[in-house]
């Protein structure tokens, strides 16, 4: 049993991708599924459906290409961990994840308004917690 769902989550994601399933299988929270709502949002997953008589969350990956499956993303990052947790203001997102100035990738941000990406946090101008990078 893990204590960190979250990284939990990101890891099996990363795997199946390198190892091109068509989908994985995570615990169910609820961090994870507003994290999956904002990478299907993102156009990084195809859906995800839960089965609450399991406690699991089933996620459909997606990929480049149709004969020689690539995954859409080549890095996904855990950046607050439990054990050292990364806030930040709007204003200084590409300071602490520096891939985010030549705008590859998203980082998932916690705010006071919910989980979302990096780009709306910064119309809101909302600061949080910055969850994961994806690029």
């Amino acid at each position: 049993m893990t204590n960190d769902l979250v990284s939990d989550m990101l890891t099996r994601i990363r795997n199946a991708c390198l190892a091109r399933h068509s989908f994985t299988e995570v615990c169910y929270s609820k961090l994870n599924i507003s994290i999956l709502n904002v990478l299907q949002s993102e156009g990084y997953i195809k859906n995800f459906e839960i089965k609450p008589a399991e406690n699991l969350i089933k996620i459909l990956l997606k990929y480049k290409g149709w004969w020689i499956k690539k995954p859409l993303f080549s890095v996904i990052k855990r950046i607050s961990k439990p054990g050292q947790r990364v806030f930040c203001g709007y204003k200084n997102f590409q300071k602490i994840i520096d891939v985010l100035n030549y705008e590859q990738g998203i980082a998932i941000i916690s705010t006071s308004s919910g989980i979302m990406n990096h780009k709306k946090a910064t119309k809101l101008k909302k600061g949080g917690e910055i969850i994961c990078y994806i690029g």
